[in-house]
């Protein structure tokens, strides 16, 4: 049976960014049977504005054609979330944080009634079983640290549209030690449970 992976790219560099490579790498471990769609952040995506939440909120039996239009690109980036058995993130921590385009992916994702619901109990994903793997590159932000506010964050989003299988492949320190942080990274991936 084919695997569908959902590849998100959010470095804004294409040649040689570390998070790309690691996506690589834990994308190969899943073997030749997979069907990949890939979504490049680094194109950048448009920012939510007020056109776009009167879109959201509107019941999708009333919306106008001008609405849909506004909501279509957030609906093909939840189509592809909702397609995918495996989400792989390349995620760089840009100034302690997530990339901003990132951040606009989430908002675009993000929507009640579609990917969350809330109830009386509290928010619920709908995009349960899912798994996530996050390929995460840094410079010197030591993820988990205190001044990481970038994987918390991503887990969190994920395990709030249902994703709460979530690994990470940390290349934290590259401004440091670049050759033992790759070689941890790399041996990460090689750890990875890659079964269906």
């Amino acid at each position: 049976m084919t695997h569908s992976i959902l590849r998100i790219d959010a470095s804004a560099r294409r040649d040689g960014s570390v998070s790309r490579d690691l996506a690589d790498k834990i994308i190969a471990r899943f073997g030749t049977d997979t069907r990949i769609v890939t979504r490049d952040l680094a194109r950048g995506l448009p920012l939510i504005d007020e056109d776009w939440v009167g879109a959201n909120f509107t019941p999708a039996d009333q919306r106008t054609d001008a609405q849909k239009d506004k909501l279509a690109l957030s609906d093909d980036l939840v189509a592809e979330l909702q397609a995918a058995d495996t989400v792989v993130i390349g995620l760089p921590i840009y100034n302690f944080g997530v990339p901003a385009a990132f951040k606009a992916w989430v908002d675009q994702i993000a929507r009640a009634g579609v990917t969350f619901q809330y109830s009386e109990y509290g928010p619920k994903g709908l995009l349960e079983g899912k798994r996530a793997i996050v390929a995460v590159a840094s410079g010197g932000t030591e993820a988990g640290s205190e001044i990481d506010f970038a994987t918390g964050f991503v887990r969190h989003i994920l395990g709030f549209v249902g994703i709460t299988d979530v690994d990470f492949v940390t290349a934290d320190r590259l401004m440091i030690d670049a050759e033992a942080t790759m070689k941890s990274a790399n041996d990460q991936v090689q750890a990875l449970s890659v079964a269906a």
